[in-house]
């Protein structure tokens, strides 16, 4: 009998110590695969107390800004029925209380971007803080608090929907403006889609 009860105290002394490791060790433990974590931005968090507004009229706002092209308010129709070829987007750019409001004017036919705007809130009224308008094609996007906007190249000969690289610029709010933070460029292949330039004669 205390043989029996001696080993079952050993039993229960290698239980507690395997349980301590377990629970401060370090060792390898099967948790399943690994999850992808979002990468953190060094800009700070949009504000939870932004107000979004249900849905403005990005069209009106477009054709009533002194600042906007003649150019492309005269393009700026309805493709199809009352349909106009505009992408609105809200989110917290500047820092106000109530979300800004990103607008691409885009072709009908080719949905090729030719402007971009971005609105803020002012005493009850929308003002122009940022005007991209570009010959060839431009796009602006949110992006976790900062403005960014992708400008496509396009070099002689290139066809509308094979540009031959692009600009991606980041702008971030400082200062009552937006200042340029990162500039990027990507140069495409025209060899899947595009066509190659003919050779030379020799």
């Amino acid at each position: 009998m205390k043989a029996a009860s001696t080993a079952v105290a050993g039993l229960a002394a290698l239980g507690l110590s395997l349980s301590a490791c377990s629970t401060g060790g370090s060792g390898a433990r099967d948790e399943g695969p690994a999850r992808s974590e979002p990468v953190v931005s060094a800009s700070p968090a949009p504000s939870s107390s932004v107000r979004v507004p249900k849905k403005i009229d990005a069209v009106r706002l477009v054709k009533e800004d002194p600042k906007v092209s003649s150019a492309v308010k005269r393009d700026l129709k309805p493709c199809a029925g009352k349909t106009y070829p505009v992408d609105v987007s809200y989110g917290n750019l500047t820092g106000g209380t109530a979300a800004d409001v990103v607008v691409n004017v885009l072709t009908c036919a080719d949905a090729v971007g030719i402007g971009s705007y971005v609105y803020r809130a002012q005493g009850g009224r929308y003002e122009n803080v940022f005007t991209a308008e570009e010959p060839a094609s431009v796009y602006t996007e949110i992006d976790r608090g900062d403005l960014v906007v992708t400008k496509q190249l396009y070099e002689e000969g290139d066809s509308v929907a094979y540009p031959s690289g692009e600009e991606v610029i980041t702008y971030r709010w400082s200062s009552h403006r937006f200042t340029e933070t990162e500039r990027t460029r990507n140069d495409f292949s025209n060899a899947v889609g595009g066509e190659e330039p003919a050779p030379e004669a020799g």
